[in-house]
C-alpha cells in the first residue's frame, strides 16, 4: 500500500483513496448499476487499506434510484474508526439529471446538511467547495463568499476540514486568507498536467493535492509509447503507471481512482506499491 498523508495536519490517509462517482453509475447520466455491486467494492477498498473514500450528494445515477453517499452508509457505517470520508458541495442534481452550481452561499448550509444525513453522519471529516463546471476554474468567479458560509459551517462544528474544487491560484489565495485550506481537488493526470504549477503552491503549504479524473475520465488518453515502456518494465499496467506518476509527482499528491469493478479496484491498489525510478520519471516526464 502507499504511504501516508496528515490531511489537515491531523488525519492519517493512504495516500491511494476511493472515489465513489462511478459507483451509482459508468457514465453521468448512465444508467444506475447494481448497488450489491457497490456495496461489495466499498467493502474490498476498506479491506484493502482505503481509509480515504471521495465523494458528493450529486453523485447519483441519472435516473436518481441509486446514490454514491446511500451506498458507502450502506455498506461501511458504523464506520471504521480511521476511516476519513470527503464529499463536496456547490453542484446539485435538477430535475433532468444535469448540474446546477449553487452560487448562493445561504443555501449550502442545505448541501452540507444532506451529505450529513445521507452518510449518516454528525461531523464532515473534508469538504470541498466546488466551483465552476467541467470546462476548467472560472478565473473571474470569486468563491470567497461561499467559502466564508462553509467557514462558518465548520466553527459550528459541522465541517472538520475545508477543500477547494476547480480552482486556480487566485481562488485558493482567498480562501486561505479567510479559514486554513486542507486540500485542492482540480483535475490533473499524465496527460494533463497544466495544473503543476498549483500542486507546488499546494506542496509548500502542506495542503493535500488530490486530482479529479486521475486516470483521465474516460476524456484523455493516457497510453503511449513511453507509459507502456514502463509498464512493462514493472509488470504493472498502464493505468497502474499512471497512479504511481501521481503518487510520485509530490508528496502531497492523493490519488482517488474510482471505479465500480472489484477487478479494477485491486488493480488501483496495487499501484501504490509501485516505486517508479529516476529513469522511469525521466522517460515520462
Amino acid at each position: 500500500m502507499s504511504d501516508d498523508f496528515r490531511l489537515g495536519g491531523d488525519l492519517v490517509i493512504n495516500r491511494i483513496g476511493f472515489g465513489a462517482m462511478r459507483l451509482p453509475t459508468n457514465s453521468f447520466r448512465g444508467p444506475a448499476r447494481d448497488p450489491d455491486t457497490g456495496h461489495a467494492v466499498l467493502r474490498r477498498a476498506v479491506e484493502l487499506g482505503v481509509n480515504h473514500i471521495d465523494t458528493a450528494a450529486f453523485y447519483t445515477s441519472g435516473d436518481g434510484t441509486v446514490r454514491a453517499n446511500d451506498l458507502i452508509r450502506e455498506a461501511l457505517h458504523p464506520y471504521p474508526a480511521d476511516l476519513v470520508i470527503a464529499t463536496k458541495v456547490g453542484p446539485a442534481r435538477t430535475p433532468d439529471g444535469g448540474l446546477a452550481e449553487t452560487t448562493d452561499p445561504a443555501d449550502l448550509r442545505s448541501l452540507v446538511e444532506e451529505n450529513l444525513e445521507t452518510l449518516g453522519l454528525d461531523r464532515l471529516h473534508l469538504v470541498y467547495l466546488r466551483i465552476g463546471g467541467i470546462e476548467g476554474p472560472p478565473h473571474d468567479e470569486s468563491a470567497a463568499e461561499r467559502f466564508e458560509a462553509l467557514a462558518a459551517l465548520r466553527e459550528e462544528g459541522l465541517i472538520r476540514h475545508l477543500g477547494l474544487s476547480n480552482v486556480d491560484a487566485d481562488h485558493l489565495a482567498q480562501a486561505r486568507e479567510i479559514a486554513p485550506v486542507a486540500a485542492v481537488q482540480n483535475h490533473f493526470h499524465a496527460a494533463k498536467r497544466d495544473d503543476a504549477r498549483l500542486m507546488a503552491v499546494c506542496e509548500e503549504a502542506g495542503i493535500a493535492y488530490v486530482p479529479f479524473f486521475p486516470l483521465g475520465g474516460g476524456v484523455s488518453d493516457l497510453t503511449g509509447d513511453r507509459m507502456a515502456k514502463v509498464a512493462a518494465r514493472h509488470g504493472a499496467t498502464v493505468p497502474q503507471i499512471a497512479l504511481a506518476w501521481l503518487l510520485a509527482s509530490s508528496p502531497v499528491t492523493l490519488a482517488i481512482p474510482g471505479t465500480g469493478s472489484l477487478a479494477h479496484l485491486e488493480e488501483n491498489i496495487a499501484a501504490g506499491s509501485i516505486a517508479l525510478t529516476r529513469e522511469d520519471l525521466s522517460e515520462l516526464a
